[in-house]
């Protein structure tokens, strides 16, 4: 991919309502630092001027993240009615997210959910980073789940690899990093969750392949174009397929549209809750933060 640049903003869907753009492995969503001049949110203003809405910080109301190093589908509402009622969808885990990755090694099952439950690291240098629940300063670990489903094996500059694709099933910060470290499969050039080793390639190979956001009068599926094929960067040469994208993806897909409207399983001995849990005061205070940016009318 050519380096990020005003001029190279890539659109993937356009409408009234929301833009979906294939976000550079290479820029930020936006910053507050007056010295970072490229994110997407400039690309946006210099593209779409007459979109932006100045009753934002941005101009544009980003419907989700993806980490700087990450690429891929980024979904942006274009009015807070809009924006609202994406906002639902992703409350209500409506939205299916699947990302592509190349991992260190070979990942040696076929398909597997890793189920480590992930928070805050507070020891000292590691601050930035989120670590699985039992690691020496793991604070406030949360749930989560991500199903993994191998592609392809190969190698990328001579070292072994395997091509997966990662379905994350919550939203945890830096999930599928976490997630593919804690199987001792960090993704190619995750610098951070590598421990600092992997300094070679010239990104990390994380790319947000689908965005599907089932929104009643305008459902989104939008795929970003596949950025690790040999034909694109001659250091990753695939060896031996296992499952076809276009397989995978439709067997995810089934999957996700089998499981709506379905009430979750109850566990065996868990007694049903009388009331819902209290809401803490953190919560309630980035609730109300994102109601005044995102109107539900």
């Amino acid at each position: 991919m050519e380096p990020a640049s005003l001029e190279n903003l890539c659109v993937l869907y356009h409408s009234p309502d929301f833009i979906v753009v294939n976000k550079h492995w290479d820029i930020r969503i936006d910053s507050k630092m007056w010295y970072e001049k490229q994110t997407v949110q400039s690309q946006l203003r210099h593209r779409f001027p007459e979109l932006a809405d100045p009753g934002t910080y941005y101009g544009f109301r980003f419907c989700h993240q993806l980490d700087f190093s990450t690429s891929g589908a980024l979904c942006v509402a274009l009015n807070r009615p809009a924006a609202g009622k994406a906002y639902r969808c992703f409350k209500e885990r409506l939205v299916t997210k699947a990302y592509l990755a190349l991992v260190r090694g070979l990942v040696e099952s076929g398909r597997m959910t890793l189920d480590f439950a992930i928070g805050k690291n507070t020891s000292e240098g590691k601050t930035h980073m989120m670590c699985i629940e039992g690691t020496e300063g793991c604070e406030n670990p949360k749930p989560s789940q991500t199903e993994l489903t191998v592609l392809e094996y190969g190698c990328y500059n001579g070292d072994p690899v395997t091509k997966v694709l990662l379905q994350p099933l919550t939203g945890r910060t830096h999930q599928l990093r976490v997630h593919c470290s804690a199987i001792g499969h960090p993704i190619v050039g995750d610098f951070t969750y590598s421990l600092r080793k992997d300094t070679t390639p010239y990104r990390m190979m994380l790319h947000a392949y689908l965005l599907r956001i089932p929104l009643e009068r305008e459902p989104i599926q939008v795929t970003a174009p596949d950025p690790f094929l040999p034909t694109l960067d001659t250091k990753w040469a695939p060896e031996r397929r296992m499952q076809s994208l276009e397989g995978a993806l439709e067997q995810l897909l089934e999957d996700k549209v089998e499981g709506e409207g379905q009430d979750p399983p109850v566990k065996k001995d868990q007694a049903p809750q009388e009331s819902p849990p209290q809401e803490s005061e953190d919560q309630r205070a980035k609730c109300q933060q994102w109601l005044c940016e995102w109107a539900l009318d």
